[in-house]
Order: C-alpha cells, then sequence, then structure tokens
C-alpha cells in the first residue's frame, strides 16, 4: 500500500510538471512545433525529472521552505541556469541557430517551472512540516568552509572541466559525424572559455553540496542522487525535438551528456566526502548553547 501511494504520488507529480512545461510554454510564447513531442515524449520527460528529483525529497532532512528553495536551486541550476549561461556566452557565435531574444524566454520559463515544481513537491510529499535536523549546526557550516574545503570545490570544477572535454571530443564528436562538423562550423571559443567552464564547474559543485547536505542514508545512495539528477534533469530535455538542433546532434548530445554527468556526480560526491561528513559529524563547540538554541 505504501510503494502504491508512493507510485501515485509521482504520477501526480509528475502529471503537474507536465501542465507547467505546456502553461508556462504557452504563457511566455514558445509555441510547440513537434506535436509528438509535447504529447509523446514530454510526459516522459516529466515522469525522468519527476523521479530522479523525488529520489532526495524523500530523503531529505530538511522541511518546509527550506527545502523548497534547494530543490529550486538544484532545478533551476541543472534544467535552465547552467545551460542558459552556456547558451549566452556562445551567442555570439550561436545567432544563427539561437535568436538572441529567445534566450530571456529559457530564463523566464525555466525560473517558472522551478518554483512551481519545488513547491508542489514539498507539498506532495508532505515535507511541509516536519522535526528539525539536529545533525547540521549553524557553526559548524561556518567553520566548513576551510581552505581544504575550497580546494576540494576547486578539484570538482577542474574535473569537470576535463570531463566536459574528454567527452565532447570522444563520445558528441563521434556520435555527431559530418553534421557536427557543419553545425559547429565556424565556431571559435573565447580565449576566457576555460576560466568560465571552471566556474560553472564550481556551480556544479555547490549544487552537489546541496544535495549530499540536505539528504540522509548511505554514502553511496546520496552520490547516487547527485549522479542522476546532473545526469537525466539536462539530458532528458534533449529526447525532445527543437527547432534549434539537428536531430543527430541533439541525440549526440544526450548520449555525451548522459553519460559525462553521471560519472562527474559520481566523482563530485567523492571528491565531498570529507568535507560533508565534517559538517555533519562534527560536534558544536557549545553543545549547551546549540540545544538551547
Amino acid at each position: 500500500m505504501r510503494r502504491f501511494v508512493g507510485l501515485l504520488k509521482l504520477v501526480l507529480l509528475s502529471f503537474l510538471l507536465f501542465v507547467y512545461y505546456s502553461a508556462v510554454s504557452v504563457a511566455i510564447g514558445f509555441s510547440s512545433q513537434n506535436a509528438v513531442g509535447a504529447v509523446v515524449i514530454l510526459p516522459i520527460v516529466c515522469f525522468l525529472q519527476t523521479a530522479v528529483m523525488s529520489y532526495p525529497i524523500i530523503y531529505s532532512k530538511w522541511n518546509g521552505w527550506k527545502l523548497i528553495l534547494a530543490i529550486f536551486l538544484i532545478f533551476f541550476g541543472v534544467v535552465t541556469f547552467l545551460t542558459q549561461i552556456e547558451t549566452i556566452v556562445f551567442l555570439g557565435y550561436l545567432v544563427n541557430v539561437v535568436p538572441a531574444e529567445e534566450v530571456p524566454k529559457f530564463f523566464a520559463q525555466g525560473f517558472a517551472i522551478a518554483v512551481l515544481f519545488s513547491i508542489s513537491a514539498v507539498v506532495i510529499y508532505e515535507k511541509m512540516k516536519g522535526s528539525v535536523e539536529t545533525d547540521i549546526r549553524r557553526n559548524n557550516v561556518l567553520r566548513s568552509f576551510t581552505s581544504k574545503f575550497l580546494a576540494r570545490m576547486f578539484a570538482v570544477a577542474i574535473i569537470y572541466v576535463i570531463i566536459y572535454i574528454l567527452f565532447g571530443m570522444f563520445v558528441a564528436m563521434p556520435l555527431g559525424g559530418e553534421a557536427f562538423q557543419e553545425y559547429y562550423a565556424g565556431l571559435q571559443l573565447p580565449p576566457w572559455i576555460l576560466p568560465f567552464q571552471i566556474v560553472r564547474g564550481l556551480i556544479w559543485a555547490s549544487l552537489a553540496f546541496i544535495v549530499l547536505t540536505m539528504m540522509v542514508g548511505s554514502w553511496r545512495e546520496r552520490a547516487l542522487a547527485v549522479a542522476l539528477v546532473f545526469s537525466v534533469l539536462p539530458a532528458s530535455l534533449l529526447l525532445l525535438p527543437n527547432p534549434y538542433m539537428p536531430d543527430q546532434i541533439r541525440i549526440a548530445h544526450f548520449v555525451e551528456i548522459l553519460s559525462s554527468n553521471f560519472l562527474f556526480g559520481l566523482i563530485a560526491a567523492w571528491l565531498l566526502k570529507p568535507a560533508i561528513e565534517n559538517l555533519t559529524l562534527n560536534p558544536p563547540s557549545n553543545p549547551a548553547a546549540e540545544s538551547s538554541a
């Protein structure tokens, strides 16, 4: 019975996400140019996104508006922000592919859907109220941001750039074939592309830190949650046909992102493990004061 109720909640939240995608797209001015994609593939995308997001929500030790904010940051950050900031950077080179006036619509759409989804998810999974976690102390959070912690965050960012480059060269390019060369013909990367990707890597690391910190359970379960969120959320959108990317390029990037981000999520969790353990296990400097706060 409990599993059946859980499945009903998953289906309901998936349906709501489908409604949000459809309604917000119409409100913003995105018209679907592919009826099959809108009617058949979009529900699949919504189910996949809901399933991977439900995992950390159900096993979260946070609740209420704190959990809503965390889910919003993760969903908006992975699905929209980290993707569209790259679009902005490459806009001068892809202006014939993605019109400049469309980019604000992408952000507005992603923001609205993330807000609606995060609130709905916390309500449906009955996480609006609950006991306050006791293993995360405010003083410990501040003390955790040491040079060693920052070094690990930077290491995660560097690993991201390495994986990004390698999977682009050895997965996306071969799968895209001649279509890849034609699509990106004339693309010249700016000299500051590496620092930019490192900044993106730091944002990815921050989102991994949120997922790992908010969840209970074994370390493997939390690492798997990071890997699934990082890979399935952005890759699932590439299942949808779109007017900006040929099918062969879209599928090549789907395979690239799904595989590279899954691997990156596992590595990020492993690198951040000592920092998270130090945050959750170290006792506060004044237990009496903490318990009376």
